[in-house]
Parts: C-alpha cells; sequence; structure tokens
C-alpha cells in the first residue's frame, strides 16, 4: 500500500535521516565553484575533491594562477578528476580564468552584484556550468532562492511522484523549478542541502538502473517502488 505522494520538506527530512547532514560546499566563491566543476567529471565526489585540493595546492584557484599554470600540468591535475575528457577540461579551466579576467576585471563575485538574470546568464557562459550550474553557484552565494537539481536529484523527484519528466533533461529541469518554486523555504542553507541530498540519494540508492528500493527511507510513499513488502 502507497500511503500517498510525499511534500518535497517530508523527502528532504528523511533523506537527511537515511543519509546524515551533507557536507558544506566546497567554497561560497563562485570561480572556485567553476573550477569544482571541471576539474573532475564523472567521478566520485571524494576524488573531485583530490583533484581539487591539487589544483589549490599545486597551482592556485584564482584567474591568473590558472592562466601561469602550463597545460600539462593543468592535464595531470585534471587526469586525477577522471580519464574522460581530461585535456579538454585543463582548457576549460584557463578558458574560464580569460573570460573572469577578460569581463568581469578579475573579480566574478562582483561582476555578479547585477539583476539575478543576467547573472545567471553570466555564469551559465562558462564550459560545464550552463543553467542548472548557475542556479547551483547562486544559491551557494545566497543570490538565488531555486532548489538546483542535477539528474540524479531530477529522477529521485520524479519516482516519488513530485515532478514530471520532459522530453528532455533541460526540459524536466526547467519544469521542475516551475512546479517546486511554490514550496521552496526562504532558507538558502536548506535549500543546499536540499540539492545534495537528492543528488546523493539518486546516486547509491534511487539509481537510474537497479534502484535499492528495499533500503530507500522514502519506499512507503513512493509510487514508483519495487519493493514487494511497501506500504508494510
Amino acid at each position: 500500500m502507497i500511503l500517498g505522494v510525499p511534500t518535497l520538506r517530508s523527502v528532504v527530512t528523511a533523506l537527511r535521516r537515511y543519509h546524515g547532514k551533507p557536507s558544506a560546499p566546497i567554497s561560497r566563491d563562485p570561480f572556485h565553484l567553476i573550477l569544482w566543476e571541471q576539474v573532475a567529471y564523472l567521478v566520485p565526489d571524494a576524488q573531485r575533491r583530490r583533484a581539487f585540493s591539487a589544483l589549490r595546492a599545486a597551482v592556485g584557484l584564482t584567474p591568473p594562477a590558472i592562466l601561469r599554470a602550463t597545460s600539462a600540468k593543468l592535464a595531470r591535475i585534471t587526469r586525477l578528476g577522471g580519464s574522460i575528457a581530461a585535456d579538454a577540461r585543463a582548457s576549460r579551466l584557463r578558458e574560464s580564468a580569460e573570460l573572469v579576467l577578460g569581463r568581469s576585471d578579475g573579480d566574478l563575485r562582483a561582476a555578479l552584484h547585477v539583476p539575478l538574470p543576467q547573472a545567471r546568464r553570466a555564469l551559465a557562459q562558462f564550459p560545464m556550468i550552463g543553467e542548472p550550474g548557475a542556479d547551483k553557484i547562486l544559491v551557494i552565494m545566497k543570490r538565488a532562492q531555486v532548489l538546483p537539481v542535477d539528474s540524479n536529484a531530477l529522477r529521485v523527484l520524479s519516482r516519488v511522484g513530485l515532478i514530471s519528466e520532459g522530453k528532455d533533461y533541460r526540459t524536466t529541469y526547467r519544469r521542475a523549478q516551475e512546479t517546486l518554486a511554490p514550496s521552496l523555504p526562504a532558507n538558502h542553507e536548506w535549500l543546499i542541502s536540499a540539492y545534495a541530498l537528492l543528488r546523493q540519494h539518486g546516486q547509491e540508492l534511487c539509481r537510474r538502473g537497479a534502484p535499492l528500493c528495499s533500503r530507500c527511507p522514502l519506499r512507503t510513499r513512493c509510487p514508483s517502488s519495487t519493493f514487494p513488502e511497501r506500504g508494510a
């Protein structure tokens, strides 16, 4: 027996009880957060953190420091964050540094103190960021009040019945923003935590293939649960 579609708040509360308090963002500096996204790709967060720490220690996290580093050195670091497109990601680090120096006079944080739509567009121009990444950065900076969700989080929200899927990721993301906006609290820390918990749950339990419904704290209220004892 399914007990009914849960609310977003009840989902996040259940996930926090199950997974524990998520780690805080690596930084609140927008350029650091861009580097965090680019230094690794499709790897566990622990590996991404090691690559980011190596970038901080061996190169530095400012645009001038990135541009002073050789391409080979940057590529060695991005390979720590996964083998997929490591050389291309090294080039993206450099491209992002050039964007900050060329368009923002070296201070991205100050450059983002513009109307929110303009700040969002500016961030979305950076490689590997796009709309969702821009939203996440702006929430961490406490500039935006949205729920940034990746594909893992969207899968969780869709399966529990809180959103409906669109034809592609971009459509589903925008539909989720419209659907969830009225229920979001005016609390940036809650939004950041909710993002992390939904993402973790999608990665570890509510996986695309072979979801572990028997271990899911949402199984009694999830219409997509395959656990035979749901509702018991």
